[in-house]
């Protein structure tokens, strides 16, 4: 009797640590490597390789170590938009010093069969939303009359703030381009952590031209977002990061970066 008992507590436990360790696999998890704040005050050198980065997630935005241009993660696959606006796939061993990801699960979707500016797209995004006060991983798929987009050059040391980096971007301006935004909306509390609101990169269908979302109109698209409640960041190990003055405030600096005010 003794033995049969210590069997049932050892298959017990085997059960509760391993299964439970297999079922607490969550997907519904925003996670992040580094600050935006450390971005604009210019620590472009991670140590996150992007092969670990998509253990975390198959969907999301960041950009590459040196700010070697704008990074779009989309379907499992990441992908790089240089200062040409042209798409290059991501090596798993090259490196970020800020990203975003999730792995995306559709829980609303709608169409849009009517033109939609960048402004009447969000209204359009957030009909869709239960409160304003989680987060959202978005996708915008389908035709846009028109995109204007832009990517920054690769940085050399010592590296110049964003604010800064940001005056040598490139502009692309593309004309009934098929293609698919990737982004996130973020509640005003993550100011310092993330970009509060709404924050997308673009890329072609055909995967040959892309960058950083700052307009669009929208013809006929479908929209998807994904409800996440759960946030998970990683920090830099050292180097740039812990020398950083990362006490100010930089939510104007933010917005002369992200939208070009």
């Amino acid at each position: 009797m003794i033995i049969i008992r210590y069997l049932f507590l050892y298959a017990f436990l085997f059960v509760s640590l391993f299964g439970c360790a297999h079922n607490d696999i969550k997907r519904d998890i925003l996670f992040q490597a580094s600050t935006i704040n450390a971005l604009l005050e210019g620590v472009y050198d991670g140590d996150m390789t992007f092969g670990e980065l998509k253990r975390h997630g198959d969907f999301g935005l960041g950009t590459l170590n040196r700010l070697d241009g704008e990074m779009l993660a989309l379907n499992g696959k990441v992908y790089q938009i240089r200062i040409d606006g042209k798409v290059y796939p991501v090596d798993d061993s090259m490196k970020t010093p800020f990203a975003v990801v999730t792995f995306f699960e559709t829980d609303s979707m709608a169409n849009s069969i009517r033109k939609l500016d960048y402004n009447g797209l969000k209204d359009f995004i957030e009909s869709m939303m239960p409160s304003k006060n989680i987060f959202y991983a978005i996708k915008v798929s389908g035709t846009f009359d028109y995109i204007k987009a832009r990517s920054v050059p690769s940085q050399q040391k010592p590296y110049p703030k964003l604010v800064d980096a940001a005056k040598n971007q490139a502009i692309f301006n593309f004309k009934n381009v098929k293609g698919t935004l990737v982004g996130f909306y973020l509640p005003d509390y993550v100011k310092g952590v993330n970009v509060p609101g709404y924050h997308f990169h673009f890329i072609a269908e055909d995967r040959t031209a892309g960058g950083h979302l700052l307009d669009c109109i929208a013809d006929n698209v479908l929209v998807e977002i994904d409800y996440t409640t759960e946030f998970y960041m990683v920090l830099p190990g050292g180097g740039g990061f812990h020398e950083a003055d990362l006490k100010k405030e930089k939510q104007r600096e933010l917005e002369k970066v992200e939208y070009n005010k």
